[in-house]
């Protein structure tokens, strides 16, 4: 019988101030970024999801906003490793989670094909990783303080 795994997306503040730093680096001394490089924007946090098990099937995302705006979560192919390399903006994948929730509304809103295409993905890439890693962007007064964001996949 098929159990549920709901696995919460957790800030990797680390992560996120190295990389601010490094677009903080390059701002402060007039370089260029490499050719393809992704540097962090102000309203970018880097999140990532620990896997306890590698055959997943992608059921559906859990999103809360606290506030009414929208958040794109954008995931890392897995030829990125943090530790040794820049991101680079080929590795990052498409389609994006895109939930927003409007003024006066408590339902959260998606690109529903996207989203499941995404959900689907992070379940294959699963397969062979441990870790994921996702760049998650704020918009429209939402900031990481007023979210939570999980998946849950039948193992």
């Amino acid at each position: 019988m098929a159990s549920e795994l709901e696995l919460h997306f957790c800030e990797d503040s680390h992560l996120t101030e190295c990389m601010r730093l490094r677009a903080q680096s390059v701002q402060d001394r007039n370089q260029k970024r490499q050719d393809g490089e992704k540097l962090l924007r102000p309203k970018e946090y880097v999140y990532r999801l620990e896997f306890t098990e590698q055959k997943l099937k992608f059921q559906k995302w859990n999103i809360q906003l606290g506030v009414p705006g929208k958040i794109i979560i954008t995931g890392t192919s897995q030829h990125w490793t943090p530790d040794l390399t820049n991101l680079m903006t080929r590795q990052l994948l498409d389609p994006a989670g895109i939930f927003w929730k409007k003024e006066g509304e408590d339902q959260i809103q998606c690109y529903e094909a996207d989203a499941q295409e995404f959900g689907e993905r992070i379940a294959e890439l699963a397969r062979i990783r441990k870790v994921m890693y996702f760049l998650v962007t704020f918009e429209d007064g939402t900031d990481p303080a007023n979210i939570n964001c999980s998946i849950t996949f039948k193992v």
